[in-house]
């Protein structure tokens, strides 16, 4: 009789410790639903759960993931924008390796790429990038953000305005703000319109992957805008075109040459 009052006091005992780790099992998945609802990665699903895991036989014989792949390494071998971006992150430390760091993935039809500073990876959006000058600009507006993360403490998650900071200094130096693709865009402007463009497309980038108001955004740009906008690094000037690109590269490579020869 002893013997089963202990095990029903045993199973007393068990039954509130049972409800409660249920409850932080349910509690940790609503903090996890809402990180990922907070911080955008709703905008990128497979994130989270993969269809394919990596190198999967499903992966290589879907098209958009094939094409993806195809784009990035033209991108990485031919875009003056990613070459100086990647030397740059080399020399820095921060080697950048195209299996490691580059994710080819289906995503939200509002976005086309992202940087996920939780594994230092760059999301490629293979469902919305259908061309090659998309594919570079979006390939060199992360890899802006990777090369801040890799030169400074950034703070992604809990300081707005590092994030707000990084997204000025992309929108500016990756050619988002190009003449040729705000006339696409039919934005037309003269007197600081590549200002007006940066800060509109930084804003909207924020917008994005953050629950925040419009006011909000605003006012963390408006604060930190003059500083990161005239931030150039590594270009060493705004590359407005492919041109400009060409040049920052030819510098950026010749950069220990003079020192070399005294």
């Amino acid at each position: 009789m002893a013997q089963n009052s202990a095990k029903g006091d045993d199973c007393i005992n068990k039954e509130p410790l049972q409800e409660k780790k249920e409850a932080e099992e349910q509690t940790a998945a609503a903090e996890s639903k809402q990180k990922e609802a907070d911080f955008g990665y709703g905008l990128y699903p497979e994130r989270s759960s993969s269809k394919f895991k990596q190198g999967s036989i499903g992966e290589s014989l879907f098209t958009f993931k094939h094409k993806c792949h195809i784009m990035l390494q033209v991108a990485m071998d031919t875009s003056p924008y990613a070459k100086l971006l990647l030397g740059a992150m080399k020399s820095s430390g921060c080697t950048v390796y195209k299996d490691r760091h580059f994710s080819c993935e289906d995503c939200d039809g509002t976005v086309s790429g992202g940087f996920d500073a939780a594994t230092s990876q760059i999301v490629l959006c293979q469902n919305n990038i259908h061309q090659q000058a998309h594919m570079n600009r979006v390939v060199t507006h992360e890899l802006i953000h990777a090369f801040d993360h890799c030169r400074a403490r950034v703070d992604w998650f809990s300081n707005f305005r590092h994030l707000a900071c990084s997204e000025i200094r992309a929108a500016n130096l990756s050619g988002d703000c190009s003449f040729v693709n705000e006339i696409s865009r039919f934005n037309f402007g003269l007197k600081e319109h590549h200002q007006a463009c940066v800060r509109g497309r930084a804003l909207r980038s924020i917008l994005a992957v953050r629950k925040v108001s419009r006011e909000e955004a605003e006012q963390v740009v408006d604060e930190v805008f003059d500083s990161c906008f005239h931030d150039h690094a590594p270009f060493g000037r705004i590359p407005h075109n492919k041109k400009d690109a060409k040049f920052a590269y030819r510098d950026y490579e010749n950069r220990d040459r003079y020192y070399a020869n005294l």
